[in-house]
């Protein structure tokens, strides 16, 4: 059985459209929740029946020390505030050696908000910023 590579991740990539947002060193938020409806059915007491309803799918929040790729997200936002258009995304979990581990395509990408970063001298933390998205399901494919 060949070693499959499992999910000790160093970078994320985001491209949106035709624009590659670069590489992101923490994802966050990645996941769906079923709403159900709880409903009793007459002269049953014992039992309850859970009926799906819809699924929401939560924001991602991607985060990375501040580089030159900083302008390709202030591109994208800048494009999305004059005109927002829900675009296909593709989200891409690289392994130490730089190989993709896993991909999802993200459908109907929007932007929600972008948080650059706080600068402090009397910490010697790398200056960071974050960026949330929210999109419309998303769907995991092979690499």
């Amino acid at each position: 059985m060949p070693d499959q590579p499992f999910a000790v991740s160093s970078l994320f990539q985001l491209s949106i459209g035709h624009s590659s947002l670069g590489s992101f060193t923490s994802c966050d938020g990645l996941g769906c929740a079923m709403d159900v409806e709880e409903r009793t059915e007459g002269g049953m007491n014992g039992r309850v029946w859970h009926l799906p309803t819809r699924i929401r799918y939560s924001n991602v929040v991607l985060g990375r020390p501040l580089t030159q790729e900083t302008t390709l997200v202030w591109a994208w936002l800048q494009l999305q505030i004059h005109e927002p258009v829900r675009m296909p995304g593709q989200l891409v979990v690289l392994g130490p050696d730089r190989k993709p581990i896993v991909r999802w395509l993200l459908d109907g990408v929007l932007p929600v908000r972008w948080s650059g970063p706080s600068f402090d001298t009397e910490q010697s933390l790398p200056a960071r910023e974050t960026l949330e998205i929210a999109h419309e399901g998303f769907v995991p494919i092979p690499v």
